[in-house]
């Protein structure tokens, strides 16, 4: 199958951010282009990833760093902005894959009421008759994001678990065949793909920083994790929105 041809873009590394949790998320809602916030674990996500994000050798001039404008995804980017004190880009063509009558319902309640279209989301086919946005119109709107930054060496591209896995698929150059080879991004996950002659490189996906609790009395510390989604394993409930 011939796949449309990748626009240049003016960054040679990007790192692919998903926003921090939400109560929705928490609850397994499908949210699309809804408009919830973060909650205090989302919050608490984004505060603990963003060093490390940071000290993956982003430096102000160099780096920049853009996010859709639904308000879970910008203020997971602000954790980072406020640490390295550079300018945060907002850009709605990096909003969620539009989900059309299923936004605001969990996954019970869309079985219940659409069971062929989540049968056929289930099998990752294309579903049909739900209005929303086709995959390849998500695509489309968030590389014309990418061609718009400024000519830096690396941004971080804070955006959803939909759109963040159709614009890694369209980098790699992997057709609707290959949709879902890597399991979703987790929420405040992050992928980092870089440019190597004329294609794109994943070189590493949905890392995490989790909390691990400490002795008793010492507080929490946080250390990375490896977070791959293991290849066998469902996605979780808390990622309702990742595979839509």
């Amino acid at each position: 199958m011939s796949l449309p041809e990748l626009p240049p873009l003016p960054v040679p590394r990007l790192l692919v951010w998903r926003h921090g949790r939400t109560e929705w998320n928490a609850t397994g809602r499908f949210q699309g282009q809804m408009d919830p916030p973060l909650d205090a674990e989302g919050r608490a996500q984004a505060a603990r990833t963003a060093p490390h994000l940071a000290a993956g050798g982003l430096r102000t001039g160099s780096s920049v760093v853009v996010s859709s404008d639904l308000v879970r995804a910008a203020d997971t980017a602000l954790a980072l902005t406020d640490l390295l004190g550079v300018d945060l880009r907002i850009d709605e063509r990096l909003r969620e894959h539009g989900l059309g009558c299923w936004e605001g319902l969990t996954r019970g309640e869309v079985e219940q009421r659409y069971p062929e279209q989540f049968a056929d989301w289930l099998a990752g086919r294309p579903v049909h008759g739900r209005g929303g946005e086709e995959n390849a119109a998500v695509v489309a709107r968030a590389l014309a994001a990418l061609v718009d930054l400024p000519p830096v060496d690396v941004a971080v591209v804070v955006t959803h678990g939909g759109t963040a896995g159709r614009l890694i698929e369209a980098l790699l150059g992997l057709g609707p065949e290959h949709r879902r080879v890597f399991g979703p991004l987790s929420n405040c996950g992050w992928s980092e793909v870089a440019r190597q002659g004329d294609r794109w490189r994943l070189m590493r996906h949905n890392s995490t920083v989790a909390a691990v609790p400490a002795a008793e009395g010492d507080g929490r510390v946080a250390r990375p994790a490896d977070g791959a989604t293991p290849e066998a394993a469902p996605p979780p409930a808390s990622d309702a929105d990742a595979l839509s």
